[in-house]
């Protein structure tokens, strides 16, 4: 059984490309699921629970931030354990810290690659 992977991303573009990568990573996954926000990706988390291996998300976004959608999903008993990468295009100190006292398991910079992704 492959990995449940939801990303999310408010560019319509930057999901594809993640996707795609996904796909060419040569991961085993089973189901991308694809959110256009954070709050449509918190919807999508608590709706799918379990069935969610891996969450990708991009970092700021309308509706609702990337790190706020982290911090609300880890509220979620079934979601506690998800591991959640954070994307964004620069990512300093602060912002690692920041991600991992909300909750990220984990981020990778835009440009995102196979490597990087097999990595995270």
């Amino acid at each position: 059984m492959g990995l449940r992977i939801l990303v999310v991303d408010d560019s319509g573009l930057m999901r594809k490309m993640v996707s795609r990568t996904l796909k060419e990573s040569g991961l085993d996954i089973a189901e991308i699921t694809e959110a256009a926000n954070g709050k449509e990706g918190l919807a999508t988390a608590q709706a799918k629970g379990k069935d969610i291996d891996l969450i990708l998300s991009d970092w700021n976004m309308p509706e609702m931030s990337g790190l706020e959608m982290v911090k609300a999903i880890r509220q979620v008993y079934v979601l506690k354990d998800v591991p959640i990468v954070m994307i964004t295009m620069q990512a300093s100190n602060e912002m690692i810290k920041e991600a991992k006292d909300a909750g990220a398991t984990s981020y990778v910079t835009k440009q995102i690659t196979q490597e990087k992704i097999r990595e995270k």
